[in-house]
Parts: structure tokens; sequence; C-alpha cells
């Protein structure tokens, strides 16, 4: 027998079959079973709310905070200068280093750190025009992509002379290549790395990469680069996306589309480069795992396409002029957020567990990196 709940039928509110997060209206020819089921997905979706809730707030705290010591810095000297981006880093590395968030603080800090971060990057694009690309010109592109290669080569060899194992030195030069972490955690299944070579070189990567975002704004004005060369070569050297941002904001609004636009590319890299690697390094017995890391999915985020999209937009007029500010705010403050959230799981202590040779192996690397990067950025007549 075919039960029915009218009470459901008069929820319906002729939204037909369109779905909203963790929910699916019943239409009167549905099945009561299949309403009830979105019943238990809304609840699922309220879980998953209160789960997050606890670490988003803890962000949004340290984020209050940051901004709250740039108005001061502000008052007190008429500028800041240390942005809510770089204070976000700092006061979230200081709170996590004196207390270890419990478990249920986890999984909101771990969102805010990856969602709300990959959402600020999209709406970046609304701030990147076509003449920012155009700008760049393809031999800075090209030239993007030769670093990378060089990089990976520089550090690999690195690695190996420091006496590092072959997997973890791949780690370790594509982590300094390409995007940090990320690339790790992506190159790793690839190559079947071990748990524990992962976990050291991300370890350490993730300390460095606060360091970076820190110094390098210095070192730029002691080069005296203007903000575009500030910006590639930000783009350049710097780990992540986020990272990139927090290190151009203190240059200005040239030097971070100029630094994203860079970073973005050499992200991309990162399909190609598993895809070497999957055929250089692949055994027969883990031929599928590798073909099943390799998916576009992995290879090519989604926040890069709708970043690329939003450039599109901006460049063909789609969106309004208007609306570029208050994108760039709200892209600003989610990133101050997320910015937060990488200070609170940056563990200082880690670095001591990471071992010497890695350390050593990460910062040549870097510096390689570096090396190769002021060059480019110097043949290009950028400064």
């Amino acid at each position: 027998m075919n039960h029915r709940d009218p009470r459901l039928e008069r929820q319906e509110y002729r939204v037909g079959s369109i779905r909203i997060p963790g929910l699916h209206w019943r239409r009167k020819d549905q099945p009561v079973a299949t309403a009830f089921s979105a019943i238990t997905n809304v609840r699922k979706s309220s879980d998953f709310a209160a789960s997050i809730a606890p670490g988003v707030l803890l962000c949004l705290a340290v984020t209050a905070a940051a901004w709250l010591l740039e108005h001061g810095e502000t008052a007190l000297f008429g500028k800041a200068w240390l942005e809510a981006l770089v204070l976000a880093i700092v006061i979230g590395t200081i709170v996590r280093s004196l207390w270890t968030p419990p478990a249920r603080w986890r999984p909101g800090i771990a969102f805010s750190a990856k969602y709300l971060l990959e959402v600020a990057v999209v709406l970046l694009g609304a701030s990147v025009s076509a003449a920012t690309i155009l700008h760049a010109g393809p031999v800075l592109l090209g030239g993007i992509a030769l670093i990378v290669a060089v990089t990976i080569l520089f550090g690999f060899t690195a690695g190996r002379l420091l006496g590092l194992p072959m997997r973890m030195a791949l780690l370790v030069a594509c982590g300094n290549a390409i995007c940090g972490n990320s690339a790790i955690a992506a190159v790793a299944p690839v190559i079947d790395a071990d748990a524990d070579d992962v976990a050291a070189a991300i370890a350490f990567t993730a300390v460095l990469g606060v360091g970076v975002v820190l110094g390098l704004p210095l070192l730029g004005m002691a080069l005296g680069m203007n903000a575009i060369a500030y910006g590639a070569f930000a783009g350049l050297t710097v780990y992540a996306v986020p990272q990139v941002i927090a290190a151009t904001a203190p240059i200005g609004s040239a030097a971070v589309q100029m630094g994203t636009l860079v970073k973005l590319v050499r992200v991309l890299m990162l399909g190609p480069v598993c895809l070497v690697l999957a055929l250089v390094t692949r055994r027969p017995a883990t031929d599928g795992a590798a073909t099943a890391s390799l998916s576009f999915g992995r290879l090519v985020p989604w926040f890069i396409i709708g970043f690329l999209a939003l450039v599109a937009c901006r460049s063909f007029g789609v969106v309004p002029q208007a609306a570029i500010a208050p994108l760039g705010k709200v892209a600003t403050m989610l990133t101050v957020v997320s910015m937060a959230a990488l200070g609170l799981g940056v563990d200082i202590r880690s670095v001591a567990k990471a071992g010497g040779r890695v350390t050593a192996a990460v910062l040549l690397s870097l510096a390689g990196l570096g090396a190769i990067s002021l060059a480019l950025v110097t043949l290009l007549h950028l400064r």
C-alpha cells in the first residue's frame, strides 16, 4: 500500500524538482519515502553546519582581531604596515602554537581554509581583466612553465644529493615548484609516496610558506620592484594562491592581480606534471591507482575554472563595473578568514619533526626557485 502524507504535499510550493542544498521537494507523484529521505538529507546538512560552526567562529574571531589590529596600525602610524591578511596568519599561528584546537574545532578550521578560500579565489577573477593577461605576455606565460620544470629538476637533484629517498625528493621538488601542500597531496598517490614522507614534506612547507609571505614584501621593496614585477615574482615563488594574495596585498591591487594570474598558471602545471610522473614512476601493480588519481577535478580544481570564467565575464562586460568593488571586498574578507584558518593549522613545532635533511632540501629548493624567478623577471624587464 502506498502511504502518502498530505502535509508533505502542501509543502511543495510548486518548486517542482529543483534541488537546494540537502533538500528535494516532493511532487504529488513522488513516494513519501523519497520525501522522508529528503528530510534526512536536511538533517545531515544541519549536522554538517553544526560540526563546522565552532571552527568557523574561531576563524572569524581571529579575523576580527586582525582587522582591529590593522585599524589600530592606521590610527597610530597613518598606515597599516601589516595587512589584515598577514596579521590573520600571524595571530592564527600564535594561537596554534599556544593551544592545540580539540577535535570539535577542526572541521570548521579545515572548511574555512579550503572552501572559503576557493570561493574567494573565484570572486577574485572579477577584478582581473584580459588586459592584465595581455600585459603578462606569452613570454612570461611560457617562462612560468619553464621555471616549474627547472625547479622540479633542481629540487629533486638537491634532495637526492642530501640523501632523501626518491619519492620524498619528488614531493619536496613538486611542492616548491607548483603549489606547496596541494601539489604534495596531488603528487603523493601518483608516485605511491609513503604517508610519513607526505607528512614530513607538508609539515615544513606549511611553516615555510608563512615565512615567505611575511618576508617577501620586504625583499621586493629592497630590490626596488614595481607592482607588476613584484606581483610576477611573488606568483612565481609563493606556494599557495591565498599566500600570494597575502604577500602582494601590501604592494597594491596591480601586484595582487599579476601575482594571482602567474600563480594560477603555475597551479595549472599540476596536471601535466602529474601525468608525466605517472608515466615515469608507475608500476604495473599501481596503474589503476595512478589512473584514478588523475581525474579532471584533481588536475584542474573547480575554483581555477571559476576564476577564469569570471575573468572572461569581466573582460566581455558581463560583470557590471559597479559590482567589481563589492565582489573584491567579499573576496578579501573570505581570504582573511582563510588566512586565519591557515595560521590555526600551522604547527611550528612540526619543523623539528621534519628532519634536517628535509629542511635543507626545502630551503635549497626554494632558494633556487627564487633565483630563477628573479632572473626571469629581470630578463623580461618587468622591474
